[in-house]
């Protein structure tokens, strides 16, 4: 095993525990950690697109709008979190009537402060209780499905090889790959659900593909954006991941699809959005 591979391995097990210790903690634990991870996200994007020097009145706006997207959601105001976030991304989009930097600004909002809203409000801010377990359990799934997805795309890609999936964004990336990881993400989705009850029939699966290949284009946008400005990493923050943008890329896209889906699926059932997918999830 290289040492490269060790130093990863080890720093994903800490970085794992961390996570779900916090998760399990929920309320404003985990919110303060999903908050401090939306902070280091836009300072990493930031770095990399060279916004933060070339625009920085511009990359002001951005700052400011994760200050404010992150004080409703301590607040819990939903809808002024969403709000605050489209009209920041909105506002850097056009000051200097929508230069190419101040977009990658706006969308370096969106990369970021959509996950602050996704996580926490899939989480849910209770503290006990039977809701509480069932945030608990949307967010569970939502890792399991991107974290089997990642690891078996990566062991399976490497190991079996085959056509490029995109050779131009991401040279590493292959079609056995990202198949045998969304056969993992979607297997492993279907586990935890059936650990704990008889599951949700057909939803199951399909939540756990879209997160699934969610996850994956995740990826592959990241990739796509450091090639763009010529970087292997996005930052050197995390031994042997680089920054916290390669290592959640995938979490990014997916949290916001189960957000989404959940989102949507709270408009019918009139509950939040935690409790409606998790509960549809676990057929309840």
């Amino acid at each position: 095993m290289s040492r490269e591979l060790k130093l990863r391995i080890i720093s994903a097990i800490v970085l794992g525990t961390i996570t779900l210790v916090v998760t399990w903690l929920g309320g404003v634990f985990f919110a303060g950690l999903v908050i401090i991870v939306g902070f280091l996200l836009f300072y990493e994007w930031s770095n990399l697109t060279r916004t933060s020097k070339r625009q920085p009145l511009v990359n002001f706006i951005g700052w400011l709008t994760l200050i404010t997207v992150s004080t409703c959601i301590v607040l819990s105001t939903l809808e002024w979190a969403l709000v605050s976030m489209c009209v920041g991304a909105i506002l850097a989009a056009a000051m200097g009537w929508g230069k190419a930097k101040n977009i990658w600004v706006s969308v370096g909002i969106l990369y970021s402060s959509f996950p602050i809203i996704a996580f926490t409000e899939l989480r849910g801010d209770e503290t006990s209780g039977f809701y509480d377990q069932m945030g608990l359990f949307a967010i569970l799934f939502l890792f399991v499905v991107v974290w089997a997805t990642d690891i078996f795309a990566y062991f399976c890609g490497r190991s079996l090889g085959g056509p490029k999936l995109a050779p131009s964004i991401s040279p590493g990336k292959t079609w056995s790959g990202a198949i045998f990881g969304l056969i993992a993400g979607v297997g492993g989705g279907i586990c935890i659900v059936l650990l704990i009850s008889s599951g949700g029939g057909y939803f199951v699966p399909i939540v756990a593909v879209v997160l699934s290949i969610s996850s994956q284009i995740g990826d592959l946008f990241e990739s796509w954006v450091k090639r763009r400005f010529g970087q292997k990493d996005s930052s050197n923050l995390i031994p042997g991941h680089g920054g916290f943008m390669d290592r959640l890329d995938g979490l990014i896209f997916a949290s916001i699809a189960a957000f989404l889906i959940a989102l949507l699926d709270q408009f019918y059932a009139g509950t939040d959005a935690s409790h409606v997918l998790a509960i549809h999830l676990l057929g309840l």
